[in-house]
């Protein structure tokens, strides 16, 4: 028996404009003064689109919706039968300091909740941004991030959850 299952990830977004706090009577260098710019200019994170895995129907042998950030393609594994609609990876902006480094951090997993308290995990979360993201000369970095969701056989339902993403200059 296949099961319909609706999914939709929310992504909440902590901006940490973490920059390195130095003494500015202490620092006589370049790296003083840009700290000092990157406080004067926090990080601001929007999302623009929000992760959706989509409509899928699920049987007893389950499976995953995997979303590629890169083409945000979605693939179906296992006992999974894609029922169409829009599948979205997610795509952040982010502004501050142009120029400055940053670090992105997603957490390793994320659980979503349904109806009767029943639950489903997006794992393998992953962005398109290089090795050492950096802001453009604008202030601005835009990324897609994707993820796998891991489905049993018996969770239909809309599942809905909360994705942290932090944002620190390095």
């Amino acid at each position: 028996m296949k099961l319909r299952l609706a999914l939709g990830v929310m992504l909440a977004c902590a901006g940490a404009p973490v920059a390195a706090a130095q003494c500015l009577l202490c620092g006589q260098g370049k790296d003083g003064a840009v700290a000092a710019r990157r406080a004067e200019v926090p990080l601001r994170v929007d999302v623009e689109t929000q992760l959706d895995m989509g409509r899928v129907a699920v049987g007893a042998m389950g499976g995953e919706v995997e979303i590629d950030p890169m083409s945000g393609a979605r693939r179906v594994r296992g006992d999974v039968v894609d029922l169409g609609g829009f599948a979205l990876a997610g795509v952040v902006t982010v502004r501050g300091e142009p120029g400055a480094d940053v670090r992105v951090i997603l957490p390793a997993t994320v659980d979503l909740e349904g109806g009767y308290g029943r639950t489903a995990r997006v794992t393998g979360l992953a962005t398109d941004l290089s090795a050492a993201p950096r802001l453009g000369p604008d202030g601005r970095l835009v990324f897609r991030f994707g993820g796998r969701l891991q489905i049993d056989g018996a969770s239909d339902g809309d599942y809905r959850g909360r994705i942290p993403v932090t944002v620190e200059y390095q």
